[in-house]
C-alpha cells in the first residue's frame, strides 16, 4: 500500500492537471467545486468556478443570498438540485455550525447535499484527513487494481470497494492522493480502454496482469431514458411572452414557456392551453425543433409561436418582457426557444 501511494503521489507531481480549486485548503471553495464537478466535466466547471466564488466568497456570503440569485449564477451548469442543496447546506453550516464547515465526514454528512464522496474530499483536501473519496473515477482505479469483478452497484461489493480504497490513502497527503487517484482515473485509467502502457500502477494491478482493465468496473445496468414529446408553446402578447417558475421537483425554480405532453393539432392545442394558462391562442405557427438529454429523460419539444387577446393568465403564468426574461434563471433545455422570443421581441 505504502508503495502505490508513494508511485502516485510521484505522478501526482508531474502530471496534476493545473485547476484553480488545487493546492488550497479551504473546505467552502473545495465543498463548491466538487458540487460543480458531480456529472459535469471539467471544462465546463471552469466557466463557473471563480464566477461563483467572486459572488459568494465565504459560506456566510452564500447563506445570505437568495435562491432566485444563487440560481441565476448556476444557470447552464445543469441539475440545478446541486445548486439549491449547496445554498441549503451553507444556511445549515451558518445556522447549526456558526458559520464552520466542521472537517469529520460523519460530521459533514449531516450537512445537506454532502454525500460520502464530498465528505471524504472535503475532509481530506481541506483538513487532511486520511480518509477516501469514492467517486467514478476511483471506483474505476480501484476495481481494477483490486480484481474486483463484481457489479460495484451491489451494497456489499460496494462496501468491499470503499474498504480497499481507504486502505490505499496514507496519512501523509491524503488529499493529493485522493485528487491524484481523480486526475489517473479522468486522464489515464479511463473508462473503456485504459492507457495502462502510462499508468504509473501498472505493476501493482489486478486487471493489467489478467488482461481484463476494459471490462472492469462491473457496472449495474442503467435503463434507458424516457422520450416525452412536448409542444412548447411561446404566447406573446404586447411585446411580452408567457412565462411561469416551476414548482416541480425536475427544474424547480426555472422559469419556463408553457410545455403540453404530447402533439397536438392546432385547434386541440389552441382547447389545453386556455385550459392551462387561461388565454385564448391565435395565429399559430410553427417554430421549429428542439432536443434535451437529461439523466433519465429525454425532451423532444415541437415549438409554436402564437399570440392572445388582451385577458390575464391563470396564475401562475405571468407575462414578461425580454429585459425581465433577461434577469430569470432559464432552463438549457429551452435554450431554442429562448432563442425565437429574442428574436421575435427585438
Amino acid at each position: 500500500m505504502p508503495t502505490i501511494a508513494a508511485l502516485l503521489l510521484d505522478w501526482y507531481d508531474q502530471h496534476a492537471r493545473v485547476l484553480p480549486w488545487r493546492g488550497i485548503h479551504d473546505p467552502y471553495r473545495t465543498w463548491v467545486s466538487e458540487t460543480m464537478l458531480q456529472q459535469t466535466r471539467v471544462e465546463t466547471v471552469l466557466a463557473y468556478y471563480d464566477r461563483f466564488l467572486a459572488r459568494f466568497p465565504t459560506v456566510e456570503a452564500l447563506a445570505a443570498a437568495g435562491e432566485d440569485e444563487v440560481l441565476k449564477l448556476w444557470e447552464g451548469l445543469g441539475y440545478y438540485r446541486r445548486a439549491r442543496n449547496l445554498h441549503q447546506g451553507a444556511r445549515q453550516v451558518a445556522e447549526e455550525y456558526g458559520g464552520v464547515i466542521p472537517s469529520e465526514p460523519e460530521t459533514l454528512m449531516k450537512i445537506r447535499g454532502i454525500g460520502a464522496y464530498t465528505a471524504g474530499a472535503i475532509a481530506s483536501i481541506a483538513f487532511g484527513r486520511a480518509v477516501p473519496a469514492v467517486d467514478g473515477n476511483v471506483i474505476r482505479v480501484v476495481s481494477r487494481l483490486a480484481g474486483i469483478r463484481e457489479n460495484v452497484g451491489i451494497p456489499s461489493v460496494k462496501r468491499q470497494l470503499t474498504r480497499e480504497a481507504e486502505a490505499l490513502v496514507p496519512p501523509d497527503r491524503p488529499g493529493d492522493f485522493n485528487q491524484a487517484m481523480m486526475d489517473l482515473g479522468a486522464t489515464v485509467c479511463v473508462p473503456g480502454t485504459p492507457s495502462c502502457e502510462r499508468c504509473p500502477l501498472r505493476e501493482h494491478c489486478d486487471a493489467f496482469r489478467e488482461g481484463d482493465a476494459e471490462e472492469l468496473p462491473v457496472l449495474p445496468r442503467k435503463n434507458p431514458p424516457r422520450v416525452i414529446d412536448y409542444d412548447l408553446c411561446l404566447i406573446f402578447s404586447r411585446g411580452r411572452v408567457l412565462m411561469r417558475q416551476r414548482t416541480e421537483t425536475m427544474l424547480q425554480g426555472l422559469w419556463v414557456f408553457p410545455m403540453l405532453e404530447g402533439c397536438r393539432e392546432a385547434e386541440e392545442l389552441r382547447g389545453a392551453l386556455r385550459r392551462e394558462t387561461g388565454l385564448t391562442a391565435a395565429d399559430i405557427q410553427s417554430a421549429g425543433e428542439a432536443r434535451h438529454i437529461f439523466t433519465h429523460q429525454v425532451w423532444q419539444m415541437k415549438l409554436y409561436a402564437m399570440t392572445c387577446g388582451d385577458n390575464q393568465p391563470a396564475a401562475p403564468w405571468r407575462f414578461v418582457t425580454l429585459e425581465e426574461m433577461a434577469s430569470l434563471t432559464l432552463p438549457t433545455a429551452v435554450r431554442k426557444a429562448v432563442a425565437v422570443v429574442r428574436e421575435r421581441l427585438k
